[in-house]
C-alpha cells in the first residue's frame, strides 16, 4: 500500500485538523512498533487510516451499518462518535483490503478491549499521544508508553473514565472491562 496514496485519499475526506492528527498517530505507530518489536509499516499504515470514518457524515454511517450489520450496543446510540472505530474498520477493508487484525485495532481504538493484540495497543496509544495532543499528563503518558505499552494504555483509560465521570458522560463497558483486565493481570 503507498502511504502517499492514502494520504491523498485521507485529505479529500477528512478536515485538515483530522488528517494532521492521523499522520500524527502515523509516525506515533511507527515509533511504538519499532519500540515493541511490531510491523513498523503495519502500524504506520494502520495509524494513518484509524480516524478513516471519523467524519463520516450522518447519511453514509446508516449506509455501512446496514451494508455490513454492524451491531451498535445502546451506549453508541446515545454516543455516535464511538460508531466511527467500528465504521472505519468496515470502511479499510473494504478501500485498502486490510487483514483482520488491522481491522482490530481500528475497531478498538477508542473504548479498547480485552482482545486487542500488541498492534491494536500501539493504536489505541498512538492516538491518544501523538504529537499534536496537548493534555495535562500526555508528556508522562509518552514516557511510559515508550516503557510500558499496558501501563500507558492503564493510565489512559483512568483519564477517559475520570473525565466521563467529570463530564457526566457514559462509559464504555469495554472500557471498563479491559481497565479491570489490566488490573487483573498486574496483580496476579
Amino acid at each position: 500500500m503507498d502511504i502517499e496514496n492514502v494520504k491523498n485519499d485521507l485529505k479529500e475526506i477528512l478536515s485538515e485538523k483530522r488528517y494532521n492528527h492521523s499522520v500524527g498517530t502515523m509516525k506515533m505507530a511507527k515509533i511504538l512498533a519499532k519500540q515493541y518489536g511490531e510491523d513498523e509499516e503495519k502500524a504506520e499504515f494502520t495509524g494513518l487510516i484509524h480516524d478513516i470514518a471519523k467524519e463520516m457524515c450522518k447519511e453514509k454511517i446508516d449506509e455501512y451499518i446496514k451494508k455490513y450489520n454492524i451491531e451498535i450496543d445502546e451506549i453508541e446510540k446515545k454516543q455516535l462518535g464511538l460508531l466511527h472505530a467500528k465504521l472505519g474498520a468496515c470502511v479499510a477493508k473494504e478501500k485498502y483490503n486490510v487483514d483482520e487484525q488491522v481491522q482490530k485495532a481500528i475497531k478498538y481504538h477508542t473504548t479498547g478491549n480485552i482482545n486487542m493484540d500488541r498492534l491494536a495497543k500501539i493504536i489505541y496509544i498512538a492516538d491518544k499521544i501523538e504529537e499534536n495532543r496537548s493534555f495535562d499528563g500526555v508528556e508522562e503518558l509518552r514516557k511510559v508508553a515508550m516503557e510500558d505499552l499496558d501501563g500507558a494504555i492503564f493510565i489512559n483509560l483512568d483519564y477517559v473514565i475520570q473525565k466521563s465521570i467529570r463530564n457526566k458522560t457514559l462509559i464504555h463497558p469495554d472500557t471498563v472491562e479491559l481497565r479491570n483486565y489490566l488490573l487483573l493481570n498486574k496483580i496476579n
